[in-house]
C-alpha cells in the first residue's frame, strides 16, 4: 500500500469515527444536544436524562404562580422513582419577577419550598437574548414538533423518554392537574 493510500485510509477511518460519535451525541431533534449550568455553576448535559420523561419549567420567585414550586416538588417526589425529572430554569423575562442571583434563587427554593429537583442557572426564555434551549423548545423548525410561545412564568414543556418535545402547557396548568398528569402517565407507558 502506498503512503498516499495509507494516509487516505487513516483520514477516512478518523472521519468516520468522528461523524459517528457526533451523530451519537448530537441528535438535533432532542434536548440531549444541550449542556446547561446548574444553579451551582456546574455544567450538566441534558443527555444525563436519557430514558426519562422530563418536565422543563421556567420558574420565578416573585410571581403569582410561584406557589407551583410546592406542587412541582410534590409531583417530583411522587414521580421521580417512576422515571420523571423536573428541571427548573429561573428566568427574569416577565415583569422582573426573578431578580435574584443563582445563590439567592437556590436559597429561596430550598428554604421556602424544599425543592430537590434539579435547578439551573438563570436564563432568558424569550426575546433577543433567548437561550438556545428555549429556541429549540419553542420553534418547530428546531424541535420538529411544534411552535410554542412562553407566555409567562411556570410554562411547562413535556419531553419524552427519547428527549423529544411532546407538548407545551401554559402556567395555569398545575403539576397536579388531570391534564398534566394524564400526559405524564401516557409518556411513562411508552
Amino acid at each position: 500500500m502506498s503512503k498516499i493510500n495509507y494516509a487516505i485510509l487513516i483520514v477516512s477511518v478518523f472521519t468516520s469515527l468522528f461523524l459517528f460519535s457526533s451523530f451519537q451525541t448530537k441528535n438535533p431533534n432532542t434536548i440531549y444536544q444541550f449542556k446547561m449550568k446548574n444553579i451551582d455553576g456546574k455544567e450538566i448535559s441534558l443527555s444525563d436524562f436519557k430514558g426519562k420523561v422530563v418536565v422543563i419549567v421556567n420558574v420565578a420567585s416573585e410571581c403569582g404562580y410561584t406557589p407551583q414550586y410546592a406542587r412541582l416538588q410534590t409531583f417530583y417526589a411522587l414521580y421521580k422513582e417512576k422515571g420523571v425529572e423536573v428541571l427548573g430554569f429561573p428566568a427574569n423575562n416577565f415583569l422582573g419577577q426573578e431578580p435574584g442571583t443563582d445563590a439567592e434563587i437556590k436559597t429561596f427554593c430550598t428554604s421556602k419550598y424544599n425543592v430537590t429537583f434539579p435547578m439551573f442557572s438563570k436564563i432568558s426564555v424569550k426575546g433577543n437574548d433567548m437561550h438556545p434551549l428555549y429556541h429549540f423548545l419553542t420553534e418547530k423548525n428546531l424541535n420538529g414538533v411544534m411552535d410554542a410561545e412562553v407566555k409567562w412564568n411556570f410554562n411547562k414543556f413535556i419531553i419524552n423518554k427519547k428527549g423529544e418535545v411532546v407538548t407545551h402547557l401554559l402556567s395555569k396548568v398545575k403539576p397536579d392537574d388531570e391534564e398534566f398528569l394524564n400526559i405524564i402517565n401516557e409518556e411513562l407507558k411508552k
